[in-house]
């Protein structure tokens, strides 16, 4: 590899400034998930208990075990096994994905601000990016005229995030079925990052998928949101079995596949008994924190202006002081010891990203660290 082409590297700046910094700060408010559970708290059954225990650690089967890709289908109508493939998180399957549906040079559309996983991927891959923007003065809703000026007959795919990173904005059926009419105007897939569906804050039916609204969707998921277990590391995409199968081929020259003790946990997480309890638990540190962020910015009169989220534990904050966004958070975390994510790493400054999903006693405390620096700021 040349210079020129290590200078070229795009790297993932959320990633590396959370990478190197969220498990050294006192409180870290930069992560999008809920607290995250225990092995006990997953596990309670001494019989099941036992049968982990004489698990095996070998090789799983590459594309996900069969009784975790049958649970996985279960929550996509008409879907089999053969529609799944278990990655590793949802990171791998956004790396994998676009690398199997494109080629350099190739046009895609994605929707802004996301999780910016997927552009990077695409600058350093070589694909053409265009986008269409979720506007604040419409409350985060997707500018539709945008979205359909930006695809054109050489877009391939369609990238979206639904619910929301960073706004927890919920596409309405309206807006899915405007973003399914441009992808089928041109014959394009669609890329639907959904790990945020069964994280909604203010109401308790799940974000409908864009899966079965279209013969060309990849419906991208993981159990690090809305199931409060990262830990994990398992994410799964679902499409087409055919376009699927070789996306499983990229898959093995990644990580081959997820660990065997992960692959079991996964599927008790997603069994009828367990999964209800999980989606719960998320839904009440969401409906318990936001409460607590939202009472915090209001004392600080005229300092913050947010569009309340609707789902996700994550609140897109605009701030009105006078500092740049990557300043202030490289302020909180040397001198407060508190991590948040700025704007600027969603192309957006003067706004941050901000965890609300935490123990109440912990955001507090992070909070008020907070405090102390907007203080001295003049907020």
């Amino acid at each position: 590899m040349t210079t020129e082409e290590k200078a070229d590297f795009q790297p993932f700046l959320m990633e590396r400034m959370m990478s190197k910094w969220e498990n050294v700060v006192d409180y870290n408010l930069s992560e999008s998930g809920v607290h995250p559970m225990t092995v006990r708290e997953l596990v309670d059954d001494p019989v099941v208990i036992e049968e982990l225990l004489s698990t095996e650690l070998g090789y799983a089967q590459a594309n996900g075990v069969i009784e975790l890709r049958e649970r996985i289908a279960a929550l996509y109508p008409g879907a089999t096994p053969d529609n799944v493939l278990v990655t590793v998180g949802c990171a791998e399957a956004n790396f994998v994905t676009p690398q199997t549906m494109l080629r350099p040079g190739e046009e895609m559309v994605m929707m802004l601000p996301n999780y910016m996983q997927i552009w990077g991927i695409a600058h350093n891959l070589g694909f053409q990016v265009k986008s269409f923007n979720l506007k604040e003065e419409r409350g985060w809703a997707p500018d539709l005229d945008e979205l359909n000026d930006a695809v054109s007959e050489k877009t391939k795919l369609i990238a979206v995030c639904n619910p929301d990173n960073p706004t927890g904005y919920i596409l309405t059926e309206a807006e899915m079925d405007a973003i399914v009419a441009a992808a089928d105007r041109v014959g394009a897939w669609i890329l639907a990052d959904e790990v945020y569906s069964g994280a909604e804050r203010l109401t308790d039916t799940q974000t409908p998928s864009f899966w079965g609204r279209y013969d060309k969707v990849l419906a991208h998921n993981s159990l690090s949101k809305a199931y409060g277990i990262p830990g994990l590391r398992i994410g799964w995409v679902v499409g087409p079995a055919d376009t699927v199968d070789e996306i499983w081929a990229r898959h093995e020259y990644t990580t081959i596949g997820a660990t065997m003790l992960s692959n079991k946990l996964a599927a008790i997480a997603l069994s009828p008994e367990v999964r209800p309890r999980l989606i719960k638990r998320t839904r009440d540190y969401i409906r318990r924190g936001y409460p607590i962020l939202d009472a915090w910015m209001e004392d600080h009169e005229g300092t913050f202006t947010v569009v309340p989220p609707q789902a996700a534990a994550i609140a897109f904050v605009r701030y009105h002081l006078d500092v740049n966004s990557t300043e202030l958070v490289n302020r909180l975390m040397r001198e407060k010891s508190i991590l948040i994510v700025p704007g600027d790493h969603f192309g957006l400054d003067h706004h941050f990203r901000i965890s609300y999903g935490l123990p109440p006693d912990h955001l507090r405390a992070g909070l008020d660290r907070i405090h102390e620096l907007i203080v001295e700021l003049g907020g």
